[in-house]
């Protein structure tokens, strides 16, 4: 009886946002859209094509010559509003998961002017190029910052990561040489303040989320390996960084945060069923990377979000393969614009 009585309160609450994005879904590019948009021999020709899906508006208006930057910045303008229009339908808790799902853009476009800050670059021309999705009302006043100090003061006091910069980031961490130390460290508090936000709701979004996220974790971990041998940190700084969440949790991370070389930390990720899938089905295809099989398998996770009903891993699916979507408008664009026809086809499936 208690489980009738959520699914009455979801459908009450959340049934319109979520028949929403399932619609939103059934409008992403269809196989037989890639292999048309694989066959285009210009921009123009792109341009056309989309005029029949869902992105028939978003360059109508926009003046010949197309290039594949401005075309990928339209469609992604169109997620934006998209994805504005859904967080102003909903209300808590929806209202504080979707705000989880932009908290990573938050941390990259604030990485971004921490490190611009650093080299004297002007703070209004960097809040240019910073992610819509990662944007927050008070974004604007770190325009009038000139120093590292005064922006790390603004962070603890107008931005939602505040409570991941006090708790992880100290002033003296804001150097250059720390940048990607306090990228790392700031998903860390994110990913575990995340999964402990799912685990609250319970039910399909805790199950569905909770392997989503200890993937990202996972991933996280791997790529903080790789990215760190042959560097100065040490094997407890290395093993600080990594998420206290995954399946490689605790022993995986224990062997990581020892491993010396590349080929020492496959052997390791051999152990595990889902990582040696993705080694193999890296190592089968030349010139794909191990980084390729993780956007791969995200793309999987983030379709078996549509699976089942009345949760909201479907608004995480959705905008991940939205992303998805646009990373391949891209790379088919560059590829017609660069004429390099051979590897036109390399983008992630989807459908």
């Amino acid at each position: 009886m208690e489980d009738i009585r959520d699914l009455v309160a979801f459908n009450v609450d959340d049934g319109y946002i979520e028949a929403l994005v399932r619609g939103y879904k059934s409008s992403l590019l269809t196989s037989i859209d890639y292999v048309n948009l694989t066959q285009c021999e210009t921009l123009e020709d792109v341009r056309m094509h989309l005029n029949g899906t869902e992105y028939s508006t978003v360059l109508q208006d926009e003046p010949s010559p197309l290039s594949p930057s401005v075309i990928a910045e339209k469609c992604s303008a169109k997620l934006v509003l998209d994805f504005q229009y859904i967080r102003s339908q909903s209300t808590y808790p929806l209202t504080k998961f979707l705000d989880y799902l932009t908290y990573p853009y938050m941390i990259d476009n604030l990485v971004l002017l921490v490190t611009g800050t650093l080299h004297e670059r002007d703070i209004g021309e960097l809040l240019e190029k910073c992610n819509p999705l990662g944007t927050f009302p008070a974004m604007s006043t770190l325009s009038i910052v000139s120093t590292p100090e005064e922006l790390y003061r603004e962070i603890l006091i107008d931005t939602p990561l505040a409570p991941y910069f006090a708790e992880c980031v100290s002033f003296d961490d804001l150097t250059e040489r720390n940048i990607e130390i306090i990228r790392n460290v700031l998903y860390k508090a994110y990913l575990e303040d995340f999964y402990q936000f799912c685990k609250k709701i319970g039910g399909t979004t805790e199950k569905m989320m909770c392997e989503i996220l200890q993937f990202e974790a996972d991933r996280r971990t791997i790529n903080i390996t790789l990215n760190s041998l042959g560097s100065k940190l040490s094997r407890e700084e290395r093993e600080n960084l990594y998420p206290s969440i995954g399946s490689l949790v605790p022993e995986g991370t224990w062997k990581l945060a020892r491993a010396e070389d590349v080929q020492s930390v496959h052997s390791i990720l051999e152990s595990y069923d889902l990582f040696r899938r993705l080694l193999q089905s890296s190592a089968d295809n030349p010139g794909k990377s191990l980084e390729d099989a993780f956007i791969e398998y995200e793309v999987q996770l983030s379709k078996k979000t549509f699976e089942q009903q009345f949760h909201y891993g479907v608004f995480y699916g959705f905008l991940k393969l939205r992303e998805q979507e646009i990373r391949n408008i891209l790379w088919i664009c560059e590829c017609i614009s660069q004429r390099h026809r051979s590897g036109i086809s390399n983008y992630v499936t989807i459908f």
